[in-house]
């Protein structure tokens, strides 16, 4: 479906963040507690890979909300970002603001609000990168109805913070949701080999041959020239402002451990008449959770001992070119510290080393490999206070190794290189777009009925092809078997019947029966008999009962019959889908079901994936699978209700009817050897 870069067609970029405030940069960060770097990461990444000439555009896709505390520009359905990058904001019932936690119960709605977002643009994107396991769960369903591939990156995984003594609820289902998106993404892209090597192999699911490495670039940080910033106003806070500092930035929550760090600081006199200790926790004016609220109470406490009043300095508010400004400050003798418990990454390190300021960091995680790389600093145990402050001593108090590690720092510093990050990343994206076509699904009426040669010459094909090939059709089960032979039509794999509710698998004693997982799967949501109770009073004409099934009620009428059983059931809040075809059939479904879903699910019985699948249809209930299926073929006799497909890389509307035209879709995608249809 989504070849990148197929045929010299520039690439369709969507990243997809939901938690925090994305906006155009300058980004403030710390002005909630899930405004972190992973935001700096979304953006630098969308600004560098639009600059590729193998890009159209990017589209960073969240949510939006209006918050009288924040921006108003979150409540903006668009917003410009540069040549070729927007952020693109996604509304729910819901607008207010919502963090991690919170924002899980909005994920459903959300979801639905994004596929529709989807269904709306007039080219679907050709990859998403997913960041965190809520976008990833948006993914997959994006990925199961429009067969669009998804990379996931999760920037920080729960795993860890299990390993770490966190062991509840809430940190339960964030590793079951890492785990899903683990195992449904195309690809994975991690920042270090920590998280290639030892976290993501924690979750037990094969990832051999999908995860990928890659170190993003420095954030840009230009040091701001004349406007006063708190580097100027240190005095404030400080009695001696003229020392170098010891910088901190982390929002204050316990995993950041930056009271450890005061503490370190306060155990160490000799390093206190070096330098002084500068801290970067946040807003601490904007509402905070109770966590936030404690650690930042402890810190103040620690803050006004006698022994640190007058070198210590906890500024309430600060802004890019606070942070900027004092990275500067920190490079003229002073040392940037990341004592966190543990740290999945560690962009500020490198926005130090881009800085020429030499680091102390926490052992754990990511920093380990950025100060191997870079150079330009010490790794310490961050339970070890006294460890802590005896690494900053012996940065500040020797100024000759202080000079050394600075010149590491930007002397290599460019092994994060955002040009690199985005090169190595569209070509992760193209790798999964390009999948090889594993599976053929086809409808049967008019598609490969209709025309005895072209039926024939399809046969002649399957008796010599080893591609698996599966049936997709509104037909039960008995019917659809009895048309095959009918047409001289080989059987297949495997059967999609009843419109994508029934999948019948084929078992070793050559027995057909109806797959439970996947009828299982279909009851989720779904309530047949409220679903019936309440289109009765419509009065749309039933189709015959042996036409009806498990998750399926079935009806003759017109498309307006359609948009009215559709409206009823939005009235009532019943869940289901309703689809139209042949100008007179209308099916409502499972909300699970459809022959995309269907095919989905015998994909992965086999290893594959919906973008590894080829569809061929011809009408209105095969549209789920024409755009799901990595490439779809319509053949020339389609009805009008495929008028309505959007158009794509992978969508081929042949010029032949009927059996002969997936011929000629095969014969497009390289699959078959020529066979002539005769006249």
């Amino acid at each position: 479906m989504h070849d990148v870069n197929n045929g010299g067609d520039r690439v369709f970029i969507l990243h997809l963040a939901l938690g925090g405030c994305v906006h155009a940069p300058p980004i403030t960060f710390g002005i909630t507690a899930d405004t972190g770097g992973h935001i700096a990461y979304v953006i630098d990444a969308a600004l560098t890979q639009a600059r590729s000439a193998s890009v159209d555009r990017v589209s960073i896709v969240t949510r939006l909300f209006s918050d009288s505390n924040l921006s108003p520009r979150h409540s903006w359905s668009s917003e410009y970002v540069a040549d070729g990058v927007t952020i693109d904001r996604i509304a729910t019932d819901d607008q207010r603001y919502l963090e991690k936690e919170a924002l899980a119960a909005d994920l459903v709605a959300f979801t639905e609000a994004f596929c529709d977002h989807i269904r709306r643009l007039p080219r679907h994107p050709d990859i998403i990168h997913a960041h965190f396991a809520d976008a990833a769960a948006v993914a997959i369903e994006a990925q199961r109805r429009f067969g669009i591939p998804f990379v996931y990156t999760p920037h920080a995984l729960g795993i860890d913070k299990r390993a770490q003594g966190c062991a509840d609820e809430s940190v339960d289902a964030r590793i079951d949701a890492e785990r899903a998106a683990i195992i449904a993404a195309d690809s994975i892209i991690v920042s270090t080999h920590d998280e290639a090597e030892r976290q993501l192999r924690a979750y037990g699911v094969a990832i051999d041959g999908r995860i990928h490495c890659l170190p993003p670039g420095v954030p840009q940080r230009p040091v701001p020239q004349g406007a006063a910033t708190l580097a100027d106003r240190l005095g404030a806070w400080l009695d001696h402002p003229e020392k170098p500092i010891v910088l901190a930035i982390a929002r204050p929550v316990r995993k950041k451990n930056l009271a450890a760090l005061i503490r370190a600081f306060m155990l160490t006199p000799a390093l206190r008449e070096r330098a002084n200790l500068v801290i970067l926790a946040g807003q601490h004016d904007r509402p905070c959770s109770r966590e936030e609220q404690d650690v930042l109470t402890e810190m103040r406490a620690l803050a006004a001992t006698p022994a640190l009043r007058g070198s210590i300095a906890l500024p309430p508010s600060h802004d890019a070119d606070d942070v900027s400004a004092l990275y500067a400050l920190a490079a003229k003798g002073g040392v940037f510290v990341n004592p966190a418990l543990h740290e999945p990454f560690g962009l500020t390190l490198i926005e130090a080393a881009a800085m020429g300021v030499p680091v102390i960091a926490t052992m754990n995680g990511g920093p380990c490999e950025i100060v191997e790389t870079i150079g330009h600093g010490l790794l310490v145990d961050p339970r070890d206070e006294d460890a802590i402050g005896r690494a900053c001593l012996a940065i500040v108090g020797d100024p000759a190794r202080h000079a050394r590690l600075s010149d590491a720092a930007t002397a290599n510093v460019g092994a994060y290189d955002w040009k690199r990050y985005a090169t190595a990343s569209i070509a992760v994206y193209a790798s999964v777009g390009a999948a090889q076509p594993a599976l053929l699904a086809c409808d049967i009426d008019n598609t490969l009925t209709g025309c005895a040669a072209g039926a024939r010459a399809f046969a002649e094909w399957r008796a010599g092809s080893a591609l698996p090939f599966v049936i997709a059709t509104g037909r039960s089960f008995d019917a659809a078997r009895a048309v095959l032979r009918q047409w001289r039509l080989p059987e297949p794999d495997a059967y999609i019947v009843d419109v994508g509710t029934r999948l019948m698998v084929v078992d070793d004693a050559g027995r057909w029966h109806a797959c439970p997982d996947y009828a299982a799967a279909l009851d989720h949501d779904w309530d047949r008999s409220a679903i019936a109770r309440a289109l009765a009073p419509l009065g749309i004409e039933r189709q015959p009962a042996e036409t009806d099934g498990p998750h399926k009620l079935s009806f003759f009428g017109t498309a307006t019959d359609a948009a009215h059983i559709r409206a009823a059931l939005e009235t009532t809040g019943l869940k289901a889908r309703v689809i139209f075809s042949h100008g007179h059939l209308i099916d409502v479904i499972a909300p699970m079901g459809g022959k995309a879903a269907a095919i989905a699910a015998y994909a992965a019985r086999h290893g594959l994936s919906l973008n590894q699948c080829v569809a061929s249809g011809d009408s209105g209930n095969d549209v789920d699978m024409l755009e799901a299926c990595g490439h779809a073929i319509v053949v020339a006799n389609a009805s009008d209700e495929l008028a309505m497909l959007t158009p794509r890389a992978g969508l081929h509307r042949v010029r032949s009817r009927h059996a002969a035209g997936v011929m000629e879709g095969l014969d497009l995608l390289g699959l078959t050897h020529r066979v002539a249809v005769a006249a």
